[in-house]
């Protein structure tokens, strides 16, 4: 552990991460992949949590705008996170690792209720656990139940693992080529430049509890343990950035 810069960190995945090159769906083959990334991770004795997103399967705003109502659309959205969670658990289990999956709207056939204690022993015990269903309540997206877990688990980092972004750039790369790619921010920075790391309720929560945020590209096979480590690849948002 003595090389680990990170001894307990929540990773937050987009949901579409789940599905591979079609984009949407499951793709278990890829599911398998992330998982033996994750094992690897976890058998350095980093302690490891989990939020994915739902938009492989549901874009809760997106119904919205085409008339759903907002409550209904979300909700219908928190239950495509926990379909998300029950594969990857099932991934994480198959390859060796002891993981729970916990829900913030009870469904106890499927998983645990959220219990934060229970989360905590969970950790203790060295069991990856999947926090599912949002924070509970409409309007608040998967990045402020990621804010909101990390800080509830004293994680010291949340690793945002994203589709073919390695960081976080002034632009957008993929339409201009001169865009400049941060090595390190501050969370108010990220605020002020109105930055598209995560919403800014989740940034104003990850600010306000001094957790680091790690933004990398988790299509290059090993970058999770790699950030795990300390090597210098993302860009790392913090309190006290240089």
């Amino acid at each position: 552990m003595s090389q680990v810069k990170y001894k307990r960190v929540l990773i937050k995945l987009s949901g579409e991460a789940l599905a591979g090159v079609r984009g949407v769906g499951i793709d278990i083959p890829t599911v398998e992949e992330i998982a033996k990334e994750i094992k690897e991770v976890h058998d350095l004795g980093v302690e490891i949590a989990l939020v994915i997103g739902g938009g492989n399967l549901w874009r809760g705003e997106a119904a919205a705008a085409a008339g759903m109502e907002r409550v209904p659309a979300d909700y219908t959205g928190m239950l495509g996170t926990v379909m998300n969670a029950l594969v990857m658990a099932d991934a994480l289990e198959r390859a060796g690792v002891i993981t729970r999956v916990q829900t913030a709207i009870n469904m106890q056939q499927l998983a645990e209720p959220y219990v934060r204690g229970r989360a905590l022993r969970h950790l203790d015990k060295n069991r990856v656990i999947i926090f599912a269903a949002g924070t509970g309540s409409p309007y608040f997206s998967t990045d402020t139940t990621a804010a909101l877990r990390a800080a509830e688990i004293d994680a010291d980092a949340i690793l945002m693992a994203k589709n073919g972004v390695d960081g976080v750039y002034n632009d957008d790369p993929r339409t201009n080529k001169a865009a400049i790619k941060f090595e390190e921010l501050t969370h108010i920075e990220v605020l002020k430049r109105g930055l598209k790391i995560m919403d800014s309720t989740a940034a104003s929560l990850s600010m306000d509890n001094n957790i680091d945020l790690v933004v990398f590209n988790l299509n290059e096979t090993g970058n999770i343990k790699r950030v795990v480590l300390g090597e210098n690849i993302g860009t790392t948002v913090s309190n006290d950035s240089k």
